[in-house]
């Protein structure tokens, strides 16, 4: 947080977004916890492991790039996130990887 000249407070970074938040599923957290196993979730958590057992992402200048199927995972889940927060359809056109932004103002 900050604030500006005129004094108003200013949001500088993201809050509660996949990136920095876990998300759990209400519908199986309890049963998987009650089995030992992990929540079921929609958020990156898998990626970061996946970083970590190739390199080390906070000291390595250069950093293997993620194979494609967990780079469409990870778009799903952010999508799916998406729609259950905001009840809407995320409107994505196949091949509008150049214009993602745009998508995504679109639909939000």
């Amino acid at each position: 947080l900050g604030k500006d000249e005129d004094g108003n407070i200013l949001l500088i970074d993201e809050v509660h977004t996949p990136d920095s938040s876990r998300y759990w599923l209400a519908s199986s957290y309890e049963e998987r916890i009650k089995d030992k196993l992990e929540p079921e979730n929609i958020d990156k958590e898998f990626l970061r492991l996946w970083f970590t057992k190739k390199c080390d992402p906070y000291n390595d200048k250069v950093l293997p790039a993620a194979p494609k199927d967990l780079v469409c995972e990870l778009s799903r889940r952010y999508i799916s996130l998406y729609e259950m927060i905001t009840s809407k359809k995320f409107e994505f056109q196949e091949g509008a990887e150049e214009n993602l932004g745009q998508a995504i103002e679109e639909s939000a």
